[in-house]
């Protein structure tokens, strides 16, 4: 692939991340997104539809694993890398929905902040972020 074309798609791929953040009020339900915008530690939880908000939770965090791993396919074009990815954004995504879950279902002033980072990581490609280097601070060691 030349150069051109990488960071081509590259810039493409990122700009997709960039517009799902942008548009994640319209694009998915997600009462949590204003709620944690205010003063989110001194007021109770918002009235939320728990199988809706883990469908379009799931959905989002699907979208953004795809597009995640089309990244790293881009810049590292190694299938065994895409593996072990796939395996990650796995298991993250059965940890982090359990105890998102939990935050959801349960939800106590005293959790809010623990629960706003869990979501974090299921909403937004934080996953990535960590996986970029790691990934290339691997390759430079090989």
């Amino acid at each position: 692939m030349h150069k051109v074309t990488k960071y081509i798609l590259l810039a493409i791929l990122v700009l997709i991340l960039i517009l799902i953040r942008f548009y994640e009020g319209i694009l998915f339900y997600d009462p949590y997104l204003e709620f944690f915008q205010n003063d989110y530690l001194y007021i109770d939880s918002p009235r939320r539809e728990v199988a809706k908000l883990v469908g379009f939770t799931t959905l989002r965090y699907l979208l953004n694993t795809i597009i995640s791993l089309a990244i790293l396919f881009v810049v590292f074009r190694d299938k065994s890398i895409i593996k072990f990815s796939v395996f990650i954004y796995a298991i993250a995504f059965i940890v982090l929905m359990l105890f998102y879950m939990y935050f959801v279902v349960n939800p106590k002033q005293e959790d809010y902040y623990l629960f706003f980072n869990i979501r974090r990581f299921l909403i937004q490609p934080i996953i990535l972020i960590l996986l970029l280097p790691a990934f290339y601070y691997h390759k430079l060691k090989n």
